[in-house]
């Protein structure tokens, strides 16, 4: 990359190469901005603290979409008084990680502050394995993979006599690049790499 100048470098490649993606971009002065999924925690971490010492701004982000950010947000305020929830994400069939990293990002930020609790029958029995879906501090989610899919996600709660269904929908990938142009605007302007979006907005 030498003689190369840019201020910001954009990501949409593999799980199994973003990471490097992502710190090279950060040793060599470029801002990420990063709509990869699958990193782990850790490297998030790692990579937070490498921006804060190359005094960068960065984004990882599991969705660039406005209404799926706002939805995790009214997922995060719901939770509060809805403990007992579950997450069906689905995707095209041509998706490589499950669950989505909106879907984590959206149990995360519920598990913040949400009553953790056990939500299953204490005598519950799957007749399938996985049947019930993958397990996150007490809440399920579920992953969907079809073909004629885009990115779709519900997060349904229950509660005694009522319930409460919030979806979102991409019907078209078009529906990331009103995030990803504010992204790109607004990483120069910050000093550390965030993860997710709601940080910028």
């Amino acid at each position: 990359m030498a003689g190369f100048e840019a201020d910001v470098w954009v990501d949409f490649t593999t799980p199994a190469v973003a990471y490097e993606n992502t710190r090279f971009a950060l040793e060599n002065g470029f801002a990420p901005v990063v709509g990869t999924t699958g990193f782990t925690s850790e490297e998030i971490a790692e990579l937070k603290a490498f921006s804060r010492e190359k005094d960068l701004g960065g984004l990882i982000a599991p969705n660039f979409a406005l209404g799926a950010v706002l939805l995790m947000q009214f997922a995060a305020q719901a939770a509060k008084y809805f403990p007992n929830v579950e997450i069906i994400e689905l995707h095209h069939d041509k998706k490589k990680d499950a669950p989505s990293g909106t879907a984590i990002k959206t149990a995360e930020l519920m598990a913040e502050v949400r009553e953790s609790i056990q939500q299953d029958a204490t005598d519950e029995e799957e007749l399938l394995a996985g049947a019930r879906g993958a397990d996150f501090d007490g809440m399920r989610i579920h992953s969907v993979r079809l073909p004629g899919l885009v990115a779709h996600q519900e997060v349904i709660f229950g509660n005694q006599g009522e319930g409460l269904t919030l979806r979102h929908d991409s019907y078209d990938r078009s529906s990331f690049m009103t995030g990803v142009n504010l992204g790109i605007k607004e990483v120069v302007k910050c000093h550390e790499l965030v993860y997710g979006l709601e940080h910028l907005l």
